[in-house]
């Protein structure tokens, strides 16, 4: 024992000798100090001990790291608005925005109580559920944050066109909570167009990121406007159905919201923005980019899954515009489970063999529904996600970038063994 506080003792006065020699001097001597592993373990346990009779205060036994409660995700709506030329609208979001800060998204936005209604607890599965009040909230944030209006008229159903100027001043008056939206709509003589949506995937924010959303994603078609006689005119309510009076709908142009969350608003096709992201002249997050590379595979005829450069601009029949839109709608609703049910809070991925892969990018798995929904007692409907794929990402300071979209056999190395 007084031979251990001794030796204890006698590294505590080495210590303090070397804190009082040359800096030089002292970079070697501590150097030599350090490789002797079990000299460092003495010295730790030595500052450990009861030497506060010696002025020096001891360091405190290692604790275990408490691991924080993550944050409740919030219900949200997000829209895959595609343009009557089959293009999808993305908004840029202001640099001091809290969440995705100048990254280009989908309209979308928060669930309101005020607006859409109550939604159900964090400790209910139908929280992470397609519902009424996640597609009003869908209608009114697009409607907020583009000026679009997916609405119908009241009376025979049309999509209904209101006035710029009332629509700029119905943004402002939902957006500041001075009106129900639903209310503001009936003065209008119109009715949200929750029927038209068509759930496209959940997406449940990973556990490590202070604001989490639990977001469905919803697909919109405004009507293609060509006088091209059709045989299968505009859809409704996911189907295609034969509607020659949405031809005359003027769909107005999206404009952004002054500043107040986003400062562009743009149709282009979904390659392009796919494309540009690459580039890195945009920022995309994965759940984005993920969504505009399902829908390129069937607007856009690549001659490859990611060629996203080698799009045409030659203009597209309606007939065909309408063609693809079938094909998306018939992918949408296929798959175990479909993607009209898929749920996926994305996963960073070990190195496979436990090597990081050389261009520096992480692999995120697309195959996990959230924390939330694998703890469901059992009993509920099983939620999972994309097994078959996975999005290379490399996270910089400024966002995402050098996303791709990959096979999970490529992301994780063609050994039959490794697992997800």
């Amino acid at each position: 024992m007084f031979r251990a506080i001794s030796n204890s003792m006698k590294l505590y006065n080495d210590a303090v000798r070397l804190l009082h020699l040359p800096a030089q001097i002292r970079a070697i001597a501590t150097s030599a100090v350090l490789r002797n592993q079990q000299d460092d373990k003495l010295l730790t346990e030595a500052l450990r001990g009861p030497t506060t009779s010696n002025g020096f205060t001891p360091m405190a036994p290692d604790q275990p790291k408490q691991k924080k409660t993550p944050a409740i995700p919030r219900p949200s709506s997000s829209v895959l608005l595609v343009s009557p030329n089959n293009q999808v609208l993305l908004l840029q979001r202001v640099k001091q925005s809290t969440s995705f800060a100048s990254a280009h998204v989908f309209p979308g936005g928060n669930v309101s109580t005020f607006h859409d209604g109550e939604p159900p607890g964090p400790e209910y599965p139908e929280r992470h559920e397609d519902s009424d009040i996640y597609r009003l909230a869908a209608v009114r944030e697009t409607f907020e944050e583009s000026g679009i209006l997916l609405a119908r008229n009241a009376g025979f159903g049309r999509l209904i066109e209101v006035p710029q100027a009332e629509r700029e001043e119905g943004r402002r008056l939902v957006h500041s909570n001075q009106i129900p939206f639903t209310q503001w709509l009936a003065q209008k003589g119109g009715r949200a167009d929750i029927e038209g949506l068509v759930p496209f995937t959940r997406w449940v924010t990973p556990t490590n990121v202070p604001k989490r959303f639990t977001t469905q994603m919803y697909l919109y078609f405004l009507p293609t406007l060509n006088q091209t006689p059709l045989s299968d005119a505009s859809q409704a309510g996911g189907e295609v159905t034969d509607d020659s009076s949405e031809t005359e709908v003027q769909i107005p142009i999206p404009t952004a919201d002054g500043g107040v969350e986003h400062t562009n608003a743009r149709f282009l096709p979904a390659s392009v923005w796919l494309r540009l992201a690459q580039e890195g002249r945009i920022i995309l997050f994965p759940p984005q980019f993920f969504l505009l590379h399902q829908v390129a595979q069937h607007f856009d005829r690549l001659p490859s899954p990611t060629a996203y450069g080698s799009l045409t601009r030659e203009p597209v029949a309606r007939e065909e515009l309408e063609a693809r839109r079938k094909r998306l709608l018939e992918f949408v609703k296929s798959g175990n489970p479909p993607w009209t049910e898929m749920c996926i809070s994305p996963s960073v991925q070990p190195p496979r063999g436990g090597k990081r892969r050389e261009d520096g990018r992480v692999v995120l798995g697309l195959h996990r529904p959230g924390p939330e929904l694998e703890a469901m007692k059992e009993g509920w409907r099983r939620r999972e996600g994309v097994r078959e794929q996975c999005v290379l990402v490399d996270f910089k300071k400024e966002g995402p970038r050098r996303l791709e979209v990959v096979s999970r056999a490529e992301a994780m190395g063609q050994n039959e063994g490794s697992k997800l």
